[in-house]
């Protein structure tokens, strides 16, 4: 849902600025939509990026606290999809990963081998892999999603191995160069995301930040991003205490901070999501400053678990296939 002209300043700060007591938590931030999903509220059960932040030591056990109290169950949509279409699965020798990648294409259901499409690039998250990059449902089920009763526009979708090096290249191992060089290329042998077509990233955490990190730097090729509980940084100091894995050095923090690299997005169509109890919270209230105003940023419930990721799949695929298509 694009942002209402209504909602481009944020609300007065509540009384309950931590959300304690009634009333919900909110953001000094631009823009604010609330969350709008059906479906009944879920004990969290978090995914492979779920527990990521507390794995790492940043806020050390904050995500089992606020399960414990509530803050982290969500509305989960109720899923419905059409007829599965077609996917496939095999592996590639990546020469920017120096090492060989699996993937998963899935076209959407009526399509195939041959029909042209455009086509969404899904990253994953921290310790996942292409059989794991979306929440809760596969490929093929979510481009045969329903959203609000209706069917997503014909889009193909494709997931890869990326390893934990948060999508930006690293000595011996680039995975955004594998991204742009070998597998989009690899689809539009395919017919998909081959010009006019056009191609679109999304991810979750992990993914999120690699999705706007590649839209960012290469404009011209990704023409819609959409990005779930992304994890950013605000400083290379607070990523190296995180994860000494997620960046090579300083320079290389600078040259890929999604916050930093923000203006280039101006004329791209990005959708950003996150819950009001990530530990990410930081990292994507800078970058919701630094966002152009066109941007459509959703902060609603939840933290850094799979039943949020999954309550925001279906309006981020709605999302791309409005602008994809």
């Amino acid at each position: 849902m694009r942002t209402p002209p209504e909602s481009v300043h944020a609300p007065p700060p509540p009384a309950n600025p931590d959300g304690d007591g009634p009333g919900p938590r909110r953001w000094s931030r631009r823009r604010l939509l609330s969350v709008g999903l059906g479906g009944a509220a879920v004990v969290v059960v978090a995914g492979v990026t779920g527990f990521e932040l507390v794995s790492h030591g940043v806020l050390p056990g904050q995500q089992r606290l606020d399960e414990l109290d509530g803050a982290c169950s969500v509305d989960v949509p109720e899923l419905s999809y059409s007829t599965q279409g077609p996917s496939t699965s095999g592996t590639f020798f990546s020469s920017a990963r120096n090492r060989t990648v699996g993937y998963t294409i899935a076209w959407p259901p009526g399509h195939g081998r041959g029909t042209l499409l455009p086509l969404v690039v899904m990253l994953h998250g921290f310790g996942g892999n292409h059989t794991d990059a979306l929440a809760g449902m596969s490929p093929a089920q979510a481009v045969a999603l329903h959203v609000d009763g209706r069917r997503l526009p014909a889009m193909a979708l494709v997931t890869v191995d990326g390893g934990d090096g948060y999508w930006n290249p690293h000595p011996g191992d680039d995975p955004m160069t594998m991204v742009i060089d070998e597998l989009i290329p690899m689809c539009q042998g395919l017919g998909l995301g081959r010009a006019p077509l056009k191609v679109g990233t999304m991810g979750i955490s992990m993914g999120g930040y690699g999705a706007l990190l590649l839209a960012e730097r290469y404009p011209h090729l990704i023409e819609a991003a959409a990005a779930i509980s992304p994890a950013i940084w605000t400083s290379y100091p607070e990523a190296q205490r995180a994860d000494p894995r997620a960046y090579a050095s300083a320079a290389d923090f600078a040259a890929n901070d999604a916050v930093r690299l923000a203006p280039a997005l101006r004329g791209t169509p990005v959708r950003v999501a996150s819950g009001d109890d990530d530990p990410f919270r930081p990292g994507v209230e800078a970058l919701v400053r630094a966002l152009p105003a066109t941007a459509v940023v959703e902060v609603s419930k939840g933290c850094h678990t799979g039943p949020f990721f999954l309550s925001q799949e279906p309006a981020s695929l709605s999302f791309l296939g409005r602008y994809l298509t």
